[in-house]
């Protein structure tokens, strides 16, 4: 099991919230199929180019998202890395040792 640092763990909460989101995880299902433009992204989830802006910018803080710059359109896709990252931050939720997840019979006596 990886070691949990402040640093890594904090990664991991913004990570969580970034695809806390109905509208992200639309995105990210998108970018699953390869690299888009935001024009191609806009159209295809039907969002604002100012709520877009906002959900990518999120999405890219938080390390899911990169992008590139082609002339003047902006593509983006997915960061493998970032998904391997948060399965390690959520295996290490996971309760650990026979009986982690009983309650203490001693609790509240």
């Amino acid at each position: 099991m990886a070691v949990v640092t402040r640093r890594n763990q904090a990664h991991g909460y913004r990570s969580l919230r970034a695809i806390a989101d109905d509208n992200r995880l639309k995105l990210i299902r998108l970018l699953q199929q390869g690299e888009h433009c935001a024009c191609e992204i806009a159209g295809k989830l039907e969002l604002g180019q100012s709520l877009l802006s906002f959900h990518l910018k999120t999405l890219k803080e938080a390390g899911i998202v990169r992008d590139r710059r082609q002339g003047r359109w902006v593509y983006y896709s997915l960061n493998p890395a970032t998904f391997d990252e948060m399965a390690e931050f959520i295996r290490g939720l996971k309760p650990v040792g026979p009986g982690s997840a009983n309650i203490n019979p001693r609790c509240c006596d």
